[in-house]
């Protein structure tokens, strides 16, 4: 009797090994996982373009949207995956303790074997399995469009970051121009209430003037430190825009003009048709929602499935060596004394036989020994087992009415989404001819508003060079000066509105429209 032994380590150690890198690999995938992106500094000096590349490095609620185009590509690759086999390895280790057996209605005591000891059992096997099928041959597509999909609502959430970041911006120039204009109003009061000082010296004003010169000051300084407070404020909101921590400590240096607004309804609809996210999103999920019923309509169709066992090995050792000893001196008692009826048989023919040497049935030391040493098989010393092969062919005939209703069900969500497509194209062309004429409307008000701007400071000058002369009085100053301010205030209003309903329209359509 030969012992295949070294072999049997041999694919010990193979299982082994397969065994560990299938336990460790996952944890150095782990391991090996990218660190998270550091937050970026802000420039003394930071302009649009800045500001949003910074926020599409930092701001964590598109960070989150754009974290997801990782999932839908594995989505496409497990797709694929299974157009190719898998294959597994598995092993594992067992114990039964001793005591009597039930096989059948027969125990081992029953049988002639007493006395069972426990055992101790270990196996390994490697095989692979494939299965093929309609929604298998289509999942990689449907797969596709999802991940068309997940890209689409990845610029919908970048279109909605430049939108956010874009007004905080203009919102922090327009404080900071409302700055500039309350530090020369404050100029102007600190000027006038000079002026008026002067003419009362020489008679020419009365404490009336200059009461009203110290009361439009101090206005002036409470507008000065709320422009003040209300760019600090505008300043800590663009950076939670970004993403980064609130800091003032900056200066936004992009400027914007006025444009005309050439565009028509017509060509900025086509724009949109191709560049918005959302509808971009919605074409995807129909795409998808089509796969679903080719998928479910698939369920008709043959499908095929492999399995494979490639190699495999068991072992199985006793506590106890010397029941299996017993057993097989047992056995060779009962060889021998079959032989020696056979052999006083033979005699007794007319024709006697030989007799059979019955000697060769004892059991020897060598072949005691021998049990003893393959028992000590436990853990690795693993016999192994053929492999075996299996092909199927499975024809669905008839299974209910389930098919159909998924095909159905599936037709009725690929409608649902034709007809938001629909919807979302209704709800663009009405957007961007709204939004268009607040563009329109706030550049013909901005246009009028930097003519009520000039006519003001006209008056103001008129007004500043009477009262100097002693043609009018102090009062008549002041209101040219409020006509002056809020003239200015209204054309920066007017100015960062146009520029604000642009950048809608710009997240509207999903594409540039000004010059930057």
């Amino acid at each position: 009797m030969t012992s295949d032994r070294p072999g049997r380590k041999g694919r010990a150690r193979v299982s082994c090994a397969l065994l560990l890198c299938g336990l460790v690999l996952p944890i150095l995938a782990a391991a090996s996982a990218a660190p998270p992106l550091s937050a970026q500094e802000i420039p003394a000096e930071l302009t649009l373009e800045d500001a949003l590349r910074i926020a599409r490095q930092n701001n964590p609620t598109y960070l989150a949207a754009a974290n997801d185009i990782e999932a839908a590509n594995w989505n496409v690759r497990a797709a694929y995956g299974g157009w190719v086999p898998s294959a597994s390895a598995s092993s594992g280790f067992s114990w039964q303790g001793s005591g009597e057996q039930r096989f059948g209605s027969l125990t081992l005591g029953q049988l002639g074997f007493t006395n069972q000891p426990s055992y101790y059992f270990s196996n390994y096997g490697i095989g692979a399995s494939m299965s093929l099928s309609g929604s298998t041959l289509l999942a990689p597509g449907q797969a596709k469009a999802r991940r068309t999909a997940t890209e689409a609502d990845i610029r919908g959430a970048e279109a909605v970051l430049e939108l956010g970041v874009t007004q905080a911006y203009l919102t922090v120039l327009l404080n900071a121009e409302n700055l500039l204009l309350s530090e020369r109003e404050l100029d102007r009061a600190q000027f006038n209430l000079r002026l008026a000082e002067g003419q009362l010296e020489v008679g020419s004003a009365t404490r009336l003037d200059v009461t009203q010169a110290e009361v439009a000051l101090g206005r002036a300084q409470v507008s000065l430190l709320q422009a003040e407070t209300g760019l600090h404020t505008a300043k800590i909101r663009l950076t939670q825009n970004i993403g980064l921590d609130p800091r003032p400590d900056y200066d936004a240096t992009t400027t914007f003009t006025l444009e005309t607004p050439t565009w028509t309804e017509a060509e900025l609809y086509d724009l949109a048709i191709d560049q918005n996210p959302a509808l971009a999103a919605l074409r995807a999920f129909e795409a998808e929602a089509d796969y679903g019923v080719r998928m479910a309509r698939s369920a008709y169709f043959p499908s095929l499935s492999f399995n494979a066992s490639l190699w495999n090995g068991f072992t199985r050792q006793a506590s106890n060596s010397d029941f299996l000893v017993e057993s097989a001196r047992r056995s060779a008692v009962g060889q021998v004394q079959q032989c020696e009826a056979l052999n006083e048989l033979f005699v007794r023919l007319a024709d006697p036989l030989p007799r059979a040497d019955c000697s060769r049935f004892n059991l020897t030391p060598e072949a005691e020994q021998r049990i003893i040493d393959e028992n000590n098989a436990f853990p690795f010393d693993f016999q192994g087992s053929p492999p075996t092969f299996g092909l199927t062919f499975s024809i669905p005939i008839f299974q209910g009415f389930s098919r159909q209703r998924d095909v159905e069900v599936a037709r009725v969500q690929r409608e649902d989404m034709r007809y938001q497509v629909r919807e979302q194209e209704l709800r663009l062309s009405g957007d961007i001819a709204a939004g268009l004429a607040a563009v329109r409307t706030a550049y013909e008000g901005a246009r009028i508003e930097e003519r009520n701007q000039e006519a003001a400071e006209e008056q103001l000058r008129l007004a500043s060079e009477q009262y100097r002369l002693g043609l009018v009085s102090f009062l008549q100053l002041v209101e040219a000066e409020t006509v002056k301010a809020q003239a200015d205030r209204e054309l920066l209003s007017a100015i960062f509105t146009y520029h604000d309903n642009l950048a809608s329209l710009e997240a509207t359509i999903g594409a540039p429209l000004r010059t930057r």
